[in-house]
């Protein structure tokens, strides 16, 4: 089981995690977290960018989605266009 840590908040809303879990989870300095709090709970997950084979089967996805509509290339490039001149 995994030992719990304590840390506190600085003056300027700094919360330090503690090196062992840092080290465990493959914590760099500059990791994103997305944080959200409820009652006197506070949760941060860590934002991982995707891996490329993961990134892949997404595009596979929504490319078989968009062609099993008749979603073309060029109505993917022009419904761009037409929420880019809407801004």
């Amino acid at each position: 089981m995994v030992q719990p840590a304590t840390t506190k908040l600085s003056s300027k809303g700094q919360v330090v995690i503690p090196e062992e879990i840092r080290r465990r989870l493959g914590l760099e300095p500059g990791a994103q977290f997305v944080v959200v709090g409820e009652g006197d709970v506070v949760v941060l997950k860590a934002l991982k960018a995707p891996r490329l084979s993961d990134f892949r089967r997404l595009l596979d996805q929504a490319q078989a989605a968009a062609s099993s509509v008749g979603l073309t290339e060029r109505d993917v490039q022009d419904a761009i266009q037409q929420v880019r001149s809407a801004k």
